[in-house]
């Protein structure tokens, strides 16, 4: 009797369909199906189907090539992908708690501003500088994402909210610091000092490269990803975590308590968002400058959608978006189209993955049922 109602209660192993195929048809559908509409966008503004299908042809080509067959746009592609990749496990990981953090641009900001001031104003030997650096912009990432974590879990204040209103200060006091405190007296732009050469990353070399823009930063970011994985589907903190996205009540009845995976959450989102930030500095600008946000934690939405928040599946997933931002350049100059065709293309990415019946729709496809582990949704009630 009592190993029956084991048997009964223990979950049936899913099938290598199930587990890894069947998560990849929506987001390779809402890519396929962006492709085709801004194809057919490209036709309809050009002198003709022949020298649209020309264009389309010509551009799409030139996305590849430029930005991943040629080792120098190969080199920029994982470059561009680097904070993508932190930047998205920051929505990943707090999605997971039924949380939606569109934060990541202000975290990414801070996380700049401390590391840099580390790293310039800070003398310390190589390897513990760089270190010291990117712990600093940690911890600033980690503060600015503890203020909507404490907000949401002591007051109910809607983390969409506190988040997107934490971008702008973020940015505004950053620039302010850059431009009124930390400039550097002696260029014409407005920036800081350069990090002292002990606190930057250091820079890799690749075949067919002269001067290489690739550094230790993308290859962090991989293994980060791997921890993020491992954290929380192999460790009882993940398991808490994603207990409490799915049923806050019920992981509270168990006791989980859903304030503290909250704030943890936050924590570690803007950890990796500060992480991001201070390591662009570190290894491709040495400098802080005044507009440092490069929208990063805005497209890590769209990356983290794109790989239905696994963090293993954001490696690609930041790839396929750090190659349209390289090869947005070459769109334009190839084929002579706007760079925003970009811009369009990475949007219904967006829209399909962010509203997956409308693919299912498209296709014919039948809804999958629900799972015990689906994906929670982040939770839409003020003060829920």
């Amino acid at each position: 009797m009592g190993t029956t109602t084991a048997n009964q209660n223990q979950e049936p192993k899913r099938s290598f369909r199930e587990r890894f195929l069947s998560p990849l048809v929506i987001p390779l559908l809402a890519i396929f199906s962006s492709l085709v509409i801004v194809a057919i966008v490209i036709i309809i503004t050009s002198d003709g189907l022949g020298d649209g299908l020309n264009k389309v042809a010509i551009g799409y080509w030139g996305i590849i090539d430029g930005a991943l067959l040629r080792p120098s746009g190969l080199v920029n592609t994982l470059v561009a992908t680097a904070p993508l990749i932190l930047t998205g496990l920051a929505v990943a990981i707090p999605f997971h708690a039924g949380l939606f953090n569109i934060g990541g641009e202000g975290q990414f900001m801070m996380g700049a501003l401390f590391g840099a001031v580390v790293g310039i104003y800070v003398d310390l030997p190589p390897v513990i500088h760089i270190i010291a650096v990117i712990l600093a912009g940690v911890l600033g990432g980690m503060l600015w994402g503890a203020i909507p974590g404490v907000l949401k879990a002591w007051l109910g204040s809607h983390e969409v909210i506190n988040t997107i209103m934490l971008n702008f200060i973020a940015i505004a006091l950053v620039n302010m610091l850059v431009r009124n405190v930390m400039k550097d007296p002696n260029p014409s732009t407005v920036q800081t000092l350069p990090l002292l050469e002990t606190a930057q990353l250091a820079r890799i070399p690749f075949p067919g490269v002269a001067s290489s823009r690739l550094h230790l930063g993308f290859f962090i970011a991989v293994l980060v990803a791997v921890l993020a994985w491992y954290f929380l589907f192999k460790t009882t903190w993940g398991f808490s975590l994603r207990t409490t996205g799915l049923n806050p009540d019920a992981a509270e009845y168990a006791g989980i308590r859903p304030k503290r995976e909250y704030i943890l959450s936050f924590l570690i989102a803007g950890g990796l968002a500060g992480m991001a930030g201070i390591m662009e500095v570190q290894g491709l600008s040495r400098v802080l400058p005044v507009g440092f946000d490069a929208g990063y934690g805005f497209t890590a939405i769209a990356v983290s959608l794109l790989a239905l928040n696994n963090p293993l599946a954001i490696i690609p997933g930041a790839m396929i978006f750090g190659l349209l931002t390289v090869g947005g350049d070459f769109l334009q100059i190839r084929a002579g189209l706007s760079v925003h065709i970009v811009s369009i293309f990475r949007a219904l990415i967006l829209l399909f993955v962010a509203a997956p019946e409308i693919v299912r729709y498209i296709y014919r496809m039948r809804g999958e049922p629900e799972k015990a582990e689906a994906m929670p949704a982040p939770q839409t009630r003020w003060g829920s």
